[in-house]
């Protein structure tokens, strides 16, 4: 075999691996999106049971009683800023920068954790004032629908940390990149559902 025939070989087989990558990179991002169009129909199922139980009081405390929208509006600004974070971290990533990349996401996590803390205290004052899940039909679907956006923060916040001791062990590897991009669609998707949970749960009873 000649020498052109060797780097045609080489090529080749360069060309067939790029080609499995890809397609096993697509595989993964298409199983992703189902993954997610599954979680979208559980949030739906919970909006739903909100806005049927959502006035529901028992004679209980009512939104304008207990929500703190100057908390909750800074709550939701650090997720946005989580959210912006992440995607600087990616942006890191695929300019294959791994210590600027690790800063911005080490960043976005401390931004989520911050996020997650605010929810729970949220919680304890309210089940500390008498206002808990069992107190209404309305506290209940409220503690349910919030409560599963903070457990999938928490789910989030576990993967980061995850992937950056996978990162800190074998560098931007092409499998690390793909799941820091997972990890991005589903953090940003979680930024989608809370101002569905800020818009359609505490302004609206807000205003109500």
């Amino acid at each position: 075999m000649t020498e052109t025939d060797y780097k045609g070989t080489s090529l080749a087989h360069g060309s067939d691996v790029d080609s499995s990558r890809r397609e096993g990179d697509e595989g993964t991002f298409i199983g992703f999106w189902f993954y997610l169009m599954s979680d979208c129909l559980i949030f739906a199922v919970l909006f739903a049971v909100y806005a049927v139980l959502g006035r529901s009081f028992a004679g209980g405390p009512e939104p304008t009683h207990i929500f703190d929208l100057r908390l909750l509006a800074a709550n939701t600004a650090i997720l946005l800023l989580s959210s912006l974070a992440y995607g600087m971290g990616m942006l890191r990533v695929e300019a294959d920068q791994a210590g600027r990349a690790v800063i911005w996401l080490v960043a976005a996590g401390i931004l989520g954790l911050a996020f997650l803390t605010l929810e729970v205290s949220e919680f304890a004052g309210l089940i500390a004032a008498g206002a808990g899940p069992e107190r209404s039909a309305f506290l209940s679907s409220f503690f349910v629908l919030v409560g599963t956006h903070g457990l999938h923060v928490l789910v989030g916040l576990l993967w980061l940390v995850t992937l950056l001791a996978q990162v800190a062990r074998h560098g931007l590897i092409s499998a690390n990149k793909r799941r820091l991009q997972c990890l991005g669609m589903f953090w940003h998707f979680l930024d989608v559902i809370w101002v569905g949970v800020f818009s359609f749960v505490y302004l609206s009873g807000m205003v109500q």
